[in-house]
């Protein structure tokens, strides 16, 4: 029984190792492909993408939302709920977005670039089409756009609506912000395969020292009490 304790201490021991080894390479792997991906795109932080630098675009769209909430409230119209503008605790200016957490930087301040040329709206407040002129507020976004097509520029070639350019700018930017927040999920995810690598090579070196000593197996005699 004490030998085919130690011969399955070494076996789970060894396999513990390899899955260990596997692991770490992998997640190595992983976060590498990761960065080389990033570095390709050859993307940098703009000057203003630091925490001082963003923020008088923030206060920028701050004000554009009360604008539009006052507007709605002359126009009797219900409120709407605007979403949260706040200036990133990182810093990115100047700096080659390269690595996971450069790219959850990065994509914070785009959202924010977004936001000032909706006017601090978002996709789904926004009009499908450009508003004409003379359109009644009631059928706009307050920010130019319309759902409506009466309400809507006409294309004179295509006789079809003129698109809203903001909402396809956050349609755009929409896009390249999450694949910038995956390639951050993906270099969590490589760390974390590390992590769990470490852990499980350290298990199966331990299964292999208590194997090799004898600890596994050995369970001491003891002379049952008298009755």
């Amino acid at each position: 029984m004490k030998k085919a304790l130690q011969i399955g201490g070494l076996a789970a021991g060894l396999v513990l190792i390899g899955f260990g080894v596997a692991a770490t390479v992998l997640g190595i792997k992983g976060g590498n492909t990761v960065n080389s991906n990033l570095s390709q795109e050859f993307i940098s932080g703009t000057p203003d993408m630091t925490p001082s630098g963003i923020e008088p675009e923030v206060k920028a769209i701050q004000g554009e939302q009360q604008k539009i909430a006052a507007a709605q409230k002359k126009a009797n119209v219900p409120a709407s709920t605007f979403t949260t503008v706040e200036a990133p605790s990182c810093s990115v200016a100047g700096e080659p977005v390269d690595d996971g957490d450069s790219a959850l930087c990065f994509g914070k301040y785009m959202r924010i670039h977004a936001l000032g040329a909706s006017s601090g709206l978002t996709y789904s407040q926004m009009g499908r089409y450009a508003a004409k002129p003379d359109a009644p507020v009631q059928s706009t976004d307050f920010n130019g756009g319309t759902n409506d097509p009466e309400s809507a520029q006409t294309d004179p070639q295509t006789g079809q609506p003129v698109s809203n350019g903001a909402r396809d700018l956050w349609i755009t930017e929409t896009s390249l912000t999450t694949a910038l927040n995956l390639a951050y999920a993906g270099s969590q995810i490589s760390l974390f395969g590390i992590v769990v690598g470490i852990a499980l090579l350290l298990s199966g070196i331990g299964f292999l020292i208590l194997a090799l000593s004898g600890a596994i197996g050995h369970v001491p005699f003891r002379k049952p009490p008298d009755a």
